[in-house]
């Protein structure tokens, strides 16, 4: 075995972002996976139908990988640093996700729950969450959340149709405080309430299918899926816009990741003593030293590979040679 085959056997099994460098350090490729050995190690299958891939993986001298909490967060991961630059092989920017948000708006006259394509201005008395990726998967969510939260019915004095589904609902204005509290506790991700909400529309989803009203069945699949999605760990893109230096080192390979406006869009490697770490390590957030310590170990791992075969300590030396997208 060949050692980027035997790099690629000490990926983790799940999801993250990873990427492809030449020889000479240049990046050829970054993709995403829902586990990394699987996808990565699929490049070394048969290719007999993507000859354009068997020529790039024909280049590969080295495979660098960051993992991730989530597919969600690797999406994102992966996009941030395409958006840096885009690597020969890479023919897009990123996915063709759109970035949405999900605003909460608490008003007495008319409360909801939507989905916008723009973030919070000035003034917006709404509550944003996100930034996701993939609107109609987001939308799913934010319908299977309004199914169980019906806060749209629960204005002081509904009018009409809606007074009417207010009724059928059960659901008055003095329930708007409730309604806001439970669904900001699930999107901001609580264990319990996110637990709770999911439980209650597998109940509806079970009955609809007992019923054998699949179609119900199925939308409300879908949208716990898509819930999912929303509520699952995502770190590396957010709504604060800070910026942050986030580092790890692990058995002489500092592995730095760079954070502007909210979004994580750098990642380099470096080989450095510890005491040449150690002002990097001092920068880096209480928050994101579990996630770059993990990192850095990864990293470490396939770079001892790589540089255990062919005596090279020089490869991960200068960030110069970090090519593109990095």
């Amino acid at each position: 075995m060949g050692p980027v085959r035997a790099a690629v056997a000490r990926l983790p099994s799940g999801p993250g972002v990873y990427r492809f460098r030449d020889g000479a350090g240049r990046v050829l490729y970054i993709g995403r996976a829902g586990s990394l050995k699987r996808r990565v190690g699929s490049y070394w299958c048969d290719l007999g139908d993507r000859p354009h891939l068997a020529r790039m993986v024909a280049q590969i001298g080295r495979v660098e990988a960051v993992s991730c909490a989530s597919q969600h967060e690797a999406a994102w991961l992966e996009r941030s640093l395409l958006e840096r630059g885009i690597p020969r092989w890479n023919r897009t920017a990123g996915g063709q996700e759109v970035e949405v948000y999900i605003r909460l708006f608490a008003s007495p006259r008319s409360p909801g729950l939507s989905v916008v394509h723009e973030p919070p201005k000035p003034g917006d008395a709404g509550r944003y969450f996100g930034p996701y990726l993939g609107g109609a998967r987001v939308r799913l969510a934010a319908s299977g959340l309004n199914r169980v939260f019906p806060l749209a019915y629960a204005a002081d004095a509904p009018a009409g149709s809606m007074a009417a589904m207010a009724a059928e609902r059960g659901v008055r204005g003095a329930d708007r405080s409730r309604l806001v509290s439970q669904l900001v506790a699930v999107l901001d991700r609580d264990p319990a309430a996110t637990a709770g909400v999911r439980a209650r529309l597998v109940a509806r989803r079970d009955a609809a299918a007992a019923a054998e009203a699949f179609e119900v069945a199925g939308r409300v699949q879908a949208e716990l899926a898509a819930l999912d999605w929303v509520t699952c760990p995502q770190r590396v893109a957010t709504l604060d816009g800070g910026d942050a230096e986030v580092a790890g080192w692990a058995d002489g390979l500092l592995v730095r990741f760079e954070i502007a406006g909210g979004r994580m869009c750098g990642w380099r490697q470096y080989q450095r003593t510890r005491a040449q770490a150690d002002r990097w390590l001092a920068r880096t957030p209480p928050q994101w030293r579990e996630f770059a310590a993990e990192n850095a170990a990864l990293a470490s791992s396939l770079a001892g590979t790589v540089l255990a075969s062919t005596g090279s300590a020089g490869e991960y030396r200068r960030p110069e040679a970090a090519g593109p997208a990095g």
